[in-house]
């Protein structure tokens, strides 16, 4: 099974490309049609692929105590996902089976799910459970008016959601490392919108190439020009960001080197999600489609350093600086993008050697989108050049 490299022969990889003034590269060129970003046919589609898949939906952390709930859109459907009494996460398509009105919204915790306009109580694992007035349904059974589920499952620390239960897929996070351990705490959430196609925002943060002009004062006098490790495991991805410090380990046997603290992990998540390791926190995105040119982001940060209460500060005031200055920085050159994206000056987006975590990605999402429809013809144009890997 492909697994991603442990950290001692990142780290090598890393110190290689330093002495060499090298990085990773892929091997071919990537032009992906500027209509793709702007097709409504398109994003309808890519929502039945996310649909399809089993896709992040947000940390285990995020619903430890029985009866913590998440309700939102996933996919362009309303979703319910909360913990059981019996400890198991579950999911449900979050409407009421009498008239379809939404059970819950945002997130809390509940001892059941009353239907906010007849009063129809859902049990936590999605058992109807009262009907007021319930002689004027005489032909109901409500063992088969439970809330309508959809997969839940955990792994990595994550809680994966798959809406179409035909689907046979094997699970993406298969070869993942663990990404969130059990002893991680949620310090914080963010949840807002942003005026991009949210293949657009997810690019942004899958290459680091961009780092010196696009964080030149934020990241880049910490990190590198163009200095990254870009590995794939099935069709997922993670982008490895240097920071310069990384060079004291050089002189160190290579078993005896720790890099926490000296890189940050970008883990994507195939094909809307983003897990970001850093020094004292770890974040998980969620890119949610709105519209072709809204994306919603569902951010959620977690503290690596345990329990201990200064050491939880401390990593809330990192992901505060990540979250409100790097990806403001982000967000601004990404929805630029989207701005000048009907202007007409590109026909397609080109995405070169050292952008090959975008260009894994849009050959997969091709691949997923043609499992829809088979006979479909995508016009994105690839050419193949040398490279080392």
């Amino acid at each position: 099974m492909q697994r991603f490299m442990n950290d001692q022969a990142v780290a090598e990889r890393i110190l290689s490309h330093v002495r060499d003034g090298t990085t990773d590269a892929g091997d071919e060129v990537w032009r992906e049609p500027v209509e793709s970003y702007r097709s409504e046919e398109r994003l309808r589609r890519e929502l039945a692929v996310l649909r399809r898949l089993p896709v992040p939906f947000c940390p285990s952390a995020a619903l430890r105590e029985p009866g913590s709930y998440i309700a939102r859109e996933a996919a362009g459907v309303s979703l319910l996902v909360v913990r059981g009494r019996d400890g198991r996460v579950r999911a449900f398509r979050n409407a009421c089976r009498h008239r379809g009105a939404e059970l819950a919204s945002g997130h809390g915790c509940a001892k059941a799910f009353v239907c906010p306009y007849h009063g129809w109580t859902y049990r936590l694992d999605g058992q109807l459970h009262h009907v007021p007035h319930e002689q004027g349904f005489p032909d109901l059974d409500k063992r088969t008016h439970g809330l309508a589920p959809v997969l839940a499952e955990e792994r990595s620390g994550i809680v994966f959601v798959t809406q179409d239960a035909q689907a046979k897929e094997r699970h993406p996070e298969e070869g993942l490392p663990e990404l969130i351990s059990p002893e991680q705490d949620l310090i914080d959430t963010h949840d807002n919108e942003a005026l991009v196609n949210w293949k657009v925002s997810l690019e942004g943060s899958i290459e680091g190439y961009h780092i010196r002009y696009g964080h030149r004062e934020s990241f880049y006098p910490y990190q590198y020009d163009n200095l990254n490790v870009v590995e794939h495991c099935g069709r997922n991805s993670r982008v490895t960001f240097p920071f310069r410090r990384i060079e004291k380990l050089a002189d160190l046997p290579p078993a005896e080197r720790r890099v926490e603290g000296r890189l940050t992990y970008v883990y994507h998540l195939f094909p809307n999600a983003l897990v970001t390791v850093l020094s004292r926190h770890t974040n998980l995105v969620v890119l949610e489609p709105v519209a072709v040119d809204r994306t919603r982001m569902i951010a959620y940060s977690l503290s690596n350093t345990g329990g201990d209460p200064a050491a939880a500060e401390s990593a809330k005031r990192d992901a505060q600086f990540v979250n409100q200055t790097g990806a403001e920085e982000d967000r601004a050159l990404v929805e630029s993008i989207q701005r000048s994206i009907g202007s007409g000056a590109n026909e397609s987006f080109t995405f070169g050697h050292y952008e090959s975590a975008i260009v894994h990605f849009h050959r997969n999402l091709d691949a997923a989108l043609k499992e829809l429809d088979p006979h479909d013809g995508h016009d994105t144009l690839i050419s193949r050049q040398g490279g080392h890997p």
